[in-house]
């Protein structure tokens, strides 16, 4: 009867054994089809992300963006040459012919008012009056 008895307990263990490895087996299965999942939603992404570059790169040309990058290149040089004029890079000529203008502004005559000859009224002190200030408004900030 204890033969018995081991050789049952030695059935169940062995039973226990291969349903703990099926119950590995199933565990490493859901861990791959989840990530398979993943990989087809990257895959599904990466699809999606090629499909809009190439629509992009059909609205926008190389020769397109070229001209664009140029235009921007010019504007930008031009605005460096605005920029050394304005900030006084002026050439001789240039500042001559600016002396020149203010010689002619500071000798022309010009005519100023006339100055009033009566006397100025002497300030009387008053008692200062209680002055009402307005309270400042609270604004709600926009």
């Amino acid at each position: 009867k204890a033969m018995l008895l081991l050789k049952k307990k030695r059935y169940q263990e062995q039973l226990l054994d291969k349903t703990e490895n099926q119950i590995s087996n199933l565990e490493r299965m859901v861990q791959d089809i989840e990530f398979t999942q993943i990989e087809m939603k990257v895959i599904e992404g990466l699809k999606i992300g090629n499909e809009c570059l190439n629509k992009m790169h059909q609205v926008m040309s190389i020769e397109e963006v070229e001209r664009i990058i140029g235009e921007t290149q010019d504007a930008v040089e031009y605005q460096r040459q605005i920029d050394e004029i304005l900030a006084g890079s002026l050439t001789e000529e240039d500042e001559d012919a600016i002396l020149e203008e203010l010689n002619t502004i500071t000798q022309e005559q010009m005519e100023l008012p006339e100055v009033p000859s009566e006397p100025l009224p002497e300030k009387i002190p008053e008692a200062s009056p209680v002055k009402n200030r307005p309270k400042p408004e609270l604004v709600a900030a926009s």
